[in-house]
């Protein structure tokens, strides 16, 4: 499937600059794309690729300066990123058709009505008084436990399973080995050094607009419900514990833990790695770098990093100083000896 570059600018919105008619068929990176690939310059720091690149075209910022000349067609949109998302975006409609239909053997609980255009794959299993969206997709060996209410357009991979009770909202995505609503980590010590089961009687609410990693678990409410807010994305590997609350259009990159009862606010971004100590409150539009460690409040606005976090900025100046603890040694050691031979 190809497009010209003017059809392309069309599509998103952009203004071209060079040969309008050059035809694309694919996509690529800035440094490794041919003369029938898209590619997009988003990061400034990668700038220099654009004199050299073979691309056919290039989707680049309105407001970007050419320094050098270029063989490549250049696309001028407001933000070429999301450009790029949107037109992968429809180009993976067009080339990858939804299927549709139930697949056999599964299994569907009587009473269960399937709505138009879903999917229901092999082996897939929705249990008693499920609710389905319009739409919906389940992929292969997924689970759809009792009561769970799925919404319209929502796609559940192959294998996800979703516990009893849970309630996932529309146009989510639920990739393979994500668990939603199995038990919160909740044990109570006994005298005797064992320890008694608490019931997770609560359950997961997922908004709109949701996705959810590969492998990635939200643990049920022991009392009430664990909630992720609307437009947020979780990476794969992620541990949300047991009545978290996050808000909307929050960021989680791989391998973040929220321990029990955390709430996080809205647009807020983390780093992988990152570990969220329980019963904490972080506000909103708070990032957090990599393999922090947050075992307090954070106030909106907060830009933090280290374990304990600090603000940013402190914990880069602590780190550069600790580069120099090592020549500061060597040189108490030093003053220490000269210190020694004058009291001599």
């Amino acid at each position: 499937m190809e497009f010209s570059a003017q059809q392309i600018a069309q599509l998103i919105g952009g203004t071209v600059e060079g040969n309008p008619d050059v035809m694309l068929s694919a996509f690529d990176k800035i440094e490794s794309a041919g003369p029938k690939a898209l590619t997009f310059l988003s990061n400034p720091k990668y700038a220099h690729y654009v004199p050299e690149s073979r691309a056919g075209a290039i989707l680049v910022s309105t407001e970007f300066q050419l320094t050098e000349p270029t063989n490549a067609t250049l696309i001028r949109v407001a933000e070429p990123y999301a450009a790029l998302a949107q037109l992968m975006t429809l180009v993976d409609q067009l080339t990858n058709p939804q299927p549709t239909g139930i697949e056999e053997p599964s299994f569907i609980a009587p009473g269960v009505e399937i709505p138009e255009e879903a999917y229901i794959g092999a082996f897939a299993y929705i249990g008693q008084g499920a609710k389905l969206g319009k739409g919906v997709k389940i992929y292969p060996q997924a689970y759809v436990g009792p009561g769970v209410t799925i919404g319209d357009g929502t796609i559940i991979y192959a294998g996800v399973k979703i516990y009893r009770g849970c309630q996932i909202g529309s146009n989510c995505i639920l990739h393979s080995g994500a668990v939603i609503g199995a038990d919160g980590f909740g044990h109570a010590p006994n005298p005797d050094g064992t320890y008694s089961k608490i019931p997770q009687m609560g359950r997961v609410v997922i908004a709109d607009n949701v996705e959810i990693g590969a492998n990635t678990t939200v643990d049920r409410a022991t009392m009430g419900q664990t909630f992720i807010g609307r437009g947020t994305k979780l990476d794969n590997l992620i541990q949300v514990a047991h009545n978290v609350e996050i808000g909307e259009n929050t960021v989680m990159a791989a391998q973040v833990g929220i321990a029990g009862s955390t709430k996080i606010g809205s647009n807020c971004m983390f780093g992988g790695q990152v570990g969220i100590a329980g019963h904490i409150s972080i506000g909103n539009h708070v990032n957090v770098g990599a393999q922090s460690g947050m075992h307090s409040n954070a106030a909106d606005g907060s830009t933090l990093m280290g374990s304990p976090v600090l603000p940013a900025r402190q914990w880069m100046r602590q780190q550069a100083q600790l580069t120099r603890v090592g020549d500061l040694i060597v040189k108490v050691r030093e003053l220490e000896k000269k210190i020694k031979e004058l009291e001599n």
